[in-house]
């Protein structure tokens, strides 16, 4: 079994087993014509319940002949032009030479001596980061697991930064199409069910500044503690951008911390064209990336900022066998001083190899081009008569749904539409997301693929019509 571990004398294995998981892949990117085989869960789950673990095929040939059978034939393919569902972006090469290189030398990111090098590339990276955003020369940060992380760990120090010591009292303020992650992170701060306080949204989904001071000044009036406002650039089912100038103001006057969720929008961090439409977000106190939405990165890649690096000490515990407080003092870099994990990937090699082989500007011009793509679309649907589309992109994200000629019943006009997302998602054709807008169901493109052209979402367009037309066709013939 010891020929399995990759040392200095397996070598030629490891270079040999990659290199034919890597033609494997290749050989299926190159062959994919579709996003999706329209596999069901049915059809796939026996297959991988028929395999017993413990019965080992013990040649890496006949696993990959396996997994061809039971994954790499039905997966969702990002990279094809016509999957236009979540937040999944197709990932550029050198960024998964980084993913190939970091997996085999195995780095861990929580402390100097198990990564030397990956410790100052992070911290470079860091720095590059929050010199982007404008967050100043006090500013700091970690990479983190996702979006998610990320802002749990703002609010988390956004907490410890308050000036009470009644949980109950603290209040986050975010808008009602803001992530889930700001509920579910105020619930694993023992925050009360009531903490976080929705705030509404205009006509293009952007949090109400007026709505917003006003629950600022209730809240103050009512003896509470504002405690964090979560500005949202870049929501997830909109790809809305909050007004971040004038939320900067309000936190200002009212001494609260100010958190924006740039998750999806910190494409625009390296955008060549459309960087002004985050204006502002340089007055946060904490801002969240994911580089694996819009800077093209492999899953996971993100990293959560910080304007004065002192308040990361809220997230710093010692352990003797791991980071002693003297090695503060011996200035020893250990990056689990400021992390929520403590075993961690070198993920920011994947960033780092990006930006030395592409260039800002290069991932920026990739993301403008799919903010462009999202602005012919909604031209697209705002002109075609079957369709309604809820809000001009202020990203790559368009929220849609089909509408019948002929009069119809709501209700009828949802099922229509989810039955048009799951026809599409069976036959395979292309991969569109779904949402709820004031109760109606309604369908999204996510544009993250620079190769997806207004003739692919036109197409989808029409296949969408199509399996709605049939289901209304299909339910008035029931009906009569």
């Amino acid at each position: 079994m010891r020929s399995h571990l990759l040392n200095d004398t397996t070598a030629e294995r490891y270079r040999r087993s990659v290199t034919e998981g890597i033609e494997r892949v290749a050989a299926k990117l190159a062959a994919t014509d579709r996003p999706f085989t329209g596999v069901s869960v049915d059809d796939l789950a026996p297959a991988i319940d028929a395999i017993d673990l413990d019965r080992p095929l013990h040649d890496t040939t006949a696993v990959l002949d396996e997994l061809e059978d039971v994954y790499l034939r039905d997966a969702v393919y990002f990279h094809h032009p016509r999957y236009l569902a979540h937040l999944n972006c197709p990932v550029v090469i050198p960024a998964v030479v980084g993913e190939a290189v970091l997996s085999a030398v195995n780095s861990s990111l929580d402390t100097w001596d198990q990564s030397a090098g990956g410790t100052l590339i992070e911290r470079k990276l860091v720095d590059w980061t929050a010199t982007r955003i404008g967050l100043g020369p006090a500013a700091d940060g970690v990479f983190t697991s996702g979006g998610s992380q990320s802002n749990l760990q703002a609010l988390l120090l956004a907490r410890e930064e308050t000036k009470t010591d009644s949980l109950a009292k603290l209040r986050v303020f975010a808008s009602e199409v803001s992530h889930f992650s700001v509920k579910k992170s105020a619930k694993l701060l023992g925050l009360g069910p009531d903490a976080v306080v929705t705030i509404p949204v205009d006509h293009d989904k952007r949090l109400q500044t007026v709505a917003l001071a006003h629950e600022l000044e209730r809240c103050t009036r009512d003896g509470l503690v504002p405690m964090a406002v979560v500005a949202t650039a870049g929501t997830t089912d909109f790809g809305s951008i909050d007004p971040l100038p004038e939320i900067a103001e309000l936190c200002e006057q009212y001494d609260t911390w100010m958190h924006v969720d740039a998750a999806y929008g910190c494409g625009l961090l390296a955008s060549v064209k459309y960087r002004d439409r985050i204006d502002g977000i340089e007055r946060a106190d904490s801002v969240t990336v994911d580089y694996h939405k819009s800077f093209f990165q492999p899953v996971s890649s993100s990293a959560v900022l910080v304007r004065d690096a002192a308040t990361l000490r809220h997230a710093t515990y010692h352990a003797e066998y791991l980071n002693p407080r003297r090695m503060v003092q011996e200035r020893i870099p250990n990056q689990v001083d400021k992390s929520l994990q403590t075993t961690r990937r070198f993920d920011a090699l994947k960033l780092w190899m990006t930006l030395r082989t592409m260039g800002a500007d290069g991932i920026g011009q990739l993301f403008d081009e799919v903010c462009d793509l999202a602005a012919a679309g909604w031209r697209l649907l705002a002109a075609d008569p079957r369709f309604d589309v809820v809000v001009e992109p202020s990203l790559s994200t368009l929220v849609f749904r089909h509408i019948p000629a002929a009069p119809t019943d709501p209700a009828e006009i949802d099922r229509a539409n989810l039955y048009a997302r799951k026809a599409l998602f069976a036959s395979g054709d292309a991969v569109v997301a779904g949402t709820k807008v004031q109760g109606r169901h309604y369908l999204k493109f996510t544009l993250l693929n620079p190769e997806t052209t207004t003739e692919d979402i036109a197409a989808v367009l029409d296949l969408i019509a199509g399996h709605a037309e049939q289901y209304l066709g299909d339910s008035l013939d029931r009906a009569s």
